[in-house]
């Protein structure tokens, strides 16, 4: 049978057509956050729409909209069913605002200028040590953040949205009990800390954050219960971290900084904890060889972005090693993260 008409089979039998669409790629991801922008996946949670119908509630264009959602249909983000309506798919549910784990927040991210200026410059960054984010806003990426509160709330929501979705598997996958008080160190807007404490009631928290990320913080948790048993701590893990706590967790922490950076979190940490502490970084572990790997791709967000990187199993463990800790053991979760115990050396 003749492929020279079929695109789909096309792009799974050639090469050729394979890289295309790789390079085609970032199209999808501008449809994804015209999507989320306009806030469709809220619009179809009751039920399916048409395309006039939508575009009049957001004010655009409906024929090009029709465009987008087709696009996006055709890789599983919403479905055209029949006469221009589109209906969510179990895809499209992650671009609502009100669901738990949601990655609209992520998509929006992925759509701001400073983010795509920054991406056009990874050229930049495999020429030189300097982040491409650095080379065009002539200053860090939390730098910046602090000069523009919008696009560092909007960092912080993506992150809380990404770590919802990885709370559970994190919780499922490693057994917190025996732990009286955990410090949750760059904890952000405290999803994981929350969601920590309501499955151990008899735990405490303490969640550690800049000074600017605590506040908001206050607003995002006010009305959580569980704040009687978490307190809120602002300040500069580069300097010092809480003591008292029994383990010292850190999500996607570490992998934000070079070696001698997080060397200096880490040792901070250790300095904060007792001889029977746990030291807990629930982060990506890079695997080895030629599979695909979203951690792989992620990594060059982080050199792009940050100075950090994903580390692999050996460089986890010189890393710890150097902080006078020692691993004991790596536990894979349902996401691209797995939990990498380590304790005082």
């Amino acid at each position: 049978m003749s492929t020279q008409n079929n695109p789909s089979m096309s792009t799974q039998r050639f090469p050729r057509a394979e890289l295309r669409s790789m390079i085609d790629a970032p199209l999808t991801t501008q449809a994804i956050y015209v999507a989320a922008k306009l806030g469709i996946a809220d619009l179809l949670k009751d039920g399916p729409l048409g395309t006039e119908e939508l575009a009049s509630a957001v004010n655009v264009n409906s024929r090009n909209l029709y465009r987008v959602l087709r696009t996006l249909a055709s890789v599983g983000i919403f479905s055209e069913t029949k006469d221009n309506l589109f209906e969510l798919t179990p895809h499209a549910e992650y671009l609502r605002s009100d669901v738990p784990g949601s990655l609209r927040s992520w998509a929006l991210l992925a759509g701001q200028d400073w983010f795509v200026r920054s991406l056009g410059q990874l050229l930049h960054s495999v020429k030189t040590s300097q982040t491409a984010f650095d080379s065009v806003y002539n200053m860090g990426l939390f730098e910046y953040f602090g000069q523009n509160v919008e696009a560092g709330e909007l960092f912080d929501q993506a992150l809380t949205g990404l770590t919802q979705g990885a709370a559970e598997a994190v919780l499922d996958a490693y057994d917190f009990s025996g732990i009286d008080t955990i410090v949750d160190v760059g904890g952000g807007q405290g999803a994981l800390i929350v969601s920590t404490l309501k499955k151990y009631p008899k735990m405490r928290g303490i969640l550690f954050d800049l000074s600017s990320v605590i506040e908001r913080a206050k607003v995002s948790l006010a009305k959580e219960v569980i704040l009687e048993r978490c307190e809120l701590v602002g300040g500069d893990f580069f300097h010092q971290v809480p003591s008292g706590g029994d383990a010292y967790i850190l999500k996607s922490v570490t992998h934000n900084w070079d070696d001698d950076r997080a060397l200096t979190i880490l040792r901070n940490c250790r300095q904060a904890m007792s001889e029977n502490g746990k030291l807990l970084l629930v982060d990506n572990v890079v695997p080895s060889g030629n599979e695909p790997s979203p951690q792989k791709v992620n990594d060059l967000l982080m050199m792009v972005f940050t100075t950090g990187i994903n580390r692999t199993q050996p460089e986890y463990e010189t890393l710890l090693g150097s902080s006078s800790f020692k691993m004991s053991k790596i536990i894979p979760t349902q996401t691209w993260l797995s939990v990498i115990e380590g304790s005082p050396n």
